[in-house]
């Protein structure tokens, strides 16, 4: 029998509780077809599953339950695998002993208070992991303000729901009552995180001040630092869009890049296509948003046509998005070309893939595939659908999907197909770096393990 609204609400409001104390005490984060499911809205909780209504509430109850019965730590659950277990009581502890790994943010620009809100988020959890600092220059007397400042207001994303404050005294925010330490530095030589109790860190470039190896190097060579990722593309190192190619993560990779905001856009998507059907050629145009290295106004620039004003003009430019999709498909390599224009939008961005592909399609089932791939628990997170009729790009503001098909802009001729795919710059491609840092956490709890099993 369907369940009623009410009857709904009321067993989803029974969950928070439970919910909230695998995230806090646990850090334990639940996944329904690859969806976090988040402590802090019924509202929110009550839409996701209202995507799912063959799912009994009453068992992912008894999943919870059991969940913190076993003292399930540092893990991601996936509830579809739970729910298929017929004995509740059996279900395998997916405690991980060991350390949480400290995560060090350098640099505090766009992306990177956009990973602490997204790590900090009420309701959602980062196992595995936790905010330990940030690394950044020196503004002004008053800078420790002005981070905090910025990380609660945002003219984009709105302003933070968490507690944000400024520890002068100690050189920390205090987020969500959680010290996060602020170490200043002008280069990463001069940093030894050990010496704020940092060990065996991962540390998140955010500054795209180096992209090679040996620049990158630079800090791996600090004590406490363990594994380091750029939140830029990479040379010489793994270009990593998660969920598509993070499986060739090995235990050995030291510096990884989480390549660009619209390469993670249209990899997911192009690699269900080149599945499908083959992709013979193709080119992808990015109408992407003004971002913090053009100028405001006209002024020297040391890239061409940058240096006009963001605000008030459609700026021709470079990507090398196409081309790094190879890194992550590899059978896509030479296939593609690419170009962008930046325009004045602040956020949220458009690509366009004008695609040859080996077989004849429609729009009724290219449509279809990429629907059932971004309700899949493998790519929900970096595939979203949308099939509204007066979108705009404001409305992608906050996606958490590294893109969003726009199903009733695909064109169809034969075997070339043309699709439209909205994505959040910022915030889509913040939450694909998160799970990418996931990732690590949890490979760096499985190393350990391995490690005293071994010396046992």
């Amino acid at each position: 029998m369907a369940n009623t609204w009410l009857e709904t609400v009321s067993k989803v409001e029974s969950m928070i509780p439970l919910l909230g104390k695998l995230g806090r005490e646990q850090s334990v984060k639940v996944q329904l077809a690859g969806q976090t499911l988040m402590s802090d809205s019924v509202t929110g909780l009550v839409a996701l599953f209202d995507q799912y209504p063959a799912v009994d509430l009453a068992r992912v109850y008894q999943v919870l339950e059991q969940l913190i019965a076993n003292k399930t730590s540092n893990a991601v659950v996936e509830l579809e695998e739970a729910l298929s277990d017929a004995d509740l009581a059996s279900i395998e502890s997916f405690a991980q002993a060991g350390s949480a790994t400290p995560v060090v943010l350098y640099g505090f620009g766009r992306i990177g208070r956009l990973l602490t809100r997204r790590m900090c988020t009420l309701g959602h959890t980062t196992p595995g992991m936790n905010l330990a600092a940030i690394v950044v220059r020196k503004a002004s007397d008053k800078d420790l303000a002005k981070r905090a400042s910025l990380l609660k207001f945002d003219s984009v994303h709105g302003t933070y729901e968490g507690v944000v404050k400024a520890d002068e005294e100690n050189s920390q925010l205090i987020i969500n009552g959680q010290p996060v330490k602020v170490i200043y530095a002008s280069d990463p030589s001069e940093v030894d995180y050990t010496a704020y109790g940092i060990d065996n860190a991962l540390l998140v470039d955010n500054t795209g001040r180096w992209r090679d190896h040996d620049g990158l190097s630079v800090h791996l060579a600090r004590p406490g630092i363990d594994r380091v990722v750029l939140t830029a593309p990479g040379k010489e190192m793994k270009n990593i869009v998660f969920g598509v190619n993070d499986s060739d993560i090995e235990s050995s990779d030291q510096i990884l890049s989480a390549a660009s905001c619209t390469t993670n856009a249209i990899t997911p998507i192009l690699s269900v296509l080149e599945e499908k059907y083959g992709i013979e050629s193709g080119h992808v145009e990015t109408v992407h948003a003004y971002t913090n290295d053009q100028n405001l106004i006209d002024n020297v620039h040391k890239g061409d046509r940058r240096g006009r004003a963001a605000a008030m003009n459609m700026v021709m430019t470079e990507t090398g998005a196409a081309k790094a999709v190879s890194k992550a498909i590899p059978s896509l390599e030479g296939k593609l070309s690419g170009s962008a224009i930046r325009v004045p939008v602040i956020n949220v961005s458009i690509a366009v893939l004008s695609l040859n592909l080996k077989a004849a399609t429609s729009v009724e089932e290219i449509n279809e595939v990429l629907k059932n791939a971004s309700a899949s628990a493998a790519l929900t997170g970096q595939i979203g659908f949308s099939a509204e009729a007066d979108a705009v790009s404001s409305d992608f503001i906050g996606s958490e999907q590294a893109g969003v098909l726009d199903s009733l802009s695909t064109k169809v001729r034969g075997n070339q197909a043309t699709l439209y795919v909205w994505y959040d710059n910022e915030y889509g491609y913040s939450c694909q770096v998160v799970r990418l840092m996931e990732k690590l956490a949890q490979m760096a709890l499985v190393d350990s393990n391995a490690v005293e099993t071994a010396a046992a």
